[in-house]
């Protein structure tokens, strides 16, 4: 689909609950925020499984304005200072969500390696409760003073990320912000993600990157947990 934005539309993926298996809407909303790879067949698999879940869920390509190449080195600057277009495309879809006829008004937010980057500091900016996982904490962790519940996932595999748990679990409980961090022993960075293509989970697995199936399932039961007390 396409959503609105301030300098025209960008390109987005909507999955909407079944209705035999979810029941009549409004349903809570939740925005998907896709990896550094962009919107692909993973980033449209999560966000289904979301919808199945009972949500209506809207994942936004952050690279619509060109396409990965053109378009990654902006996200990712946009990221660093945690302002830009980003933020206001993810906003974007957040407000398309929470107007319409059957959402409940209730929006979380969801994002993936670059994009739980973004989902922590998108928690600071209208949602009702946020899920990053493997995210990079802010540079200014002073964002962080408003943020809504956040319930995030790490491994502890993800040399990447060293110590990104504890420091975020820390800040949260300093700040008084309801959280549940947690740290999977056997995960590496992306754990919750599949690579379609079997030579790329090869080389990741490799370098310590790549699905980790009992991490992954338990990270979906704690976020559903999660996200049912704060947008229900």
């Amino acid at each position: 689909m396409e959503i609105p934005v301030a300098d025209g539309t960008i390109r987005g993926y909507l999955a909407e609950p079944h209705r035999d298996v979810s029941g009549a809407p409004p349903w809570p909303g939740v925005v998907v925020i896709h990896d550094a790879v962009g919107l692909t067949e993973d980033a449209r698999n999560i966000t289904d499984r979301f919808a199945t879940a009972g949500y209506l869920a809207l994942a936004p390509d952050l690279y619509s304005r060109g396409g990965f190449f053109r378009c990654v080195k902006t996200v990712f600057r946009e990221l660093a200072t945690a302002q830009g277009q980003s933020f206001a495309d993810i906003s974007a879809a957040r407000r398309l969500l929470a107007e319409r006829a059957d959402c409940t008004g209730k929006v979380g937010v969801v994002g993936f390696c670059m994009g739980g980057g973004f989902a922590l500091v998108a928690a600071t900016q209208g949602f009702d409760a946020s899920a990053p996982y493997y995210g990079g904490l802010p540079k200014d962790l002073s964002i962080l003073d408003e943020a809504c519940p956040i319930v995030a996932s790490f491994g502890k595999r993800d040399r990447m990320l060293a110590g990104t748990a504890r420091k975020l679990e820390q800040e949260l409980t300093d700040r008084g912000i309801p959280h549940d961090i947690k740290e999977y022993p056997g995960a590496g960075h992306s754990f919750a993600n599949q690579f379609p293509i079997a030579p790329l989970n090869m080389l990741a697995r490799y370098a310590g990157i790549g699905y980790h199936r009992e991490s992954s399932e338990d990270a979906w039961r704690r976020v559903f947990t999660f996200f049912a007390k704060h947008l229900r």
